[in-house]
């Protein structure tokens, strides 16, 4: 019996958990980073849109949406994905992080795809995840595409080429 092959959407400040063999995918990653950790023995991952840094400057401003920040969104998903996969292998694949408002890096807000970048690298090893790929940076955004029967992952530039990392 063959199973039917799901695509599976992430929406900015969200992220999502898939099993093989579904394909997940997020649009419109400017600045945003997209994280894709995975588990390919036991053919699971999750994917995130990031669009946030670190959620501390809007800690007591009201509710805030943990899926929303590197700090909060990680920890949950991979949190999430150890419950599918307890003796889990996870890796990651990141893709985003362009500087799309051409910002200075100087300047006290900087780019924020970078900031972006660096806070997702910084948690995956606090994690403990190894990054295998990364396609991050510029000024083009992105969409990322990611088939979990093989975790081939597909960068798509916009009005530009498509790239697999």
């Amino acid at each position: 019996m063959e199973l039917t092959q799901k695509e599976i959407k992430v929406s900015i400040a969200d992220y999502k958990l898939a099993s093989s063999p579904d394909k997940m995918l997020t649009v419109g990653l400017g600045s945003c980073v997209g994280t894709f950790i995975y588990d390919e023995r036991v053919g699971i991952g999750g994917l995130s849109h990031i669009m946030l840094p670190d959620s501390k400057p809007f800690v007591g401003k009201g509710t805030i949406n943990p899926a929303k920040f590197a700090d909060l969104a990680l920890p949950a998903m991979v949190a999430e994905l150890k419950k599918g996969a307890p003796s889990s292998n996870l890796k990651a694949k990141i893709v985003g992080g362009a500087n799309m408002f051409n910002f200075n890096s100087l300047s006290a807000n900087g780019n924020v795809g970078q900031r972006n970048i660096q806070a997702v690298k910084e948690m995956l090893q606090a994690l403990q995840i190894p990054l295998l790929a990364e396609h991050v940076g510029g000024k083009t955004g992105r969409t990322m595409i990611v088939d979990l029967k093989d975790f081939k992952t597909m960068v798509r530039l916009v009005h530009s080429q498509i790239v697999y990392i």
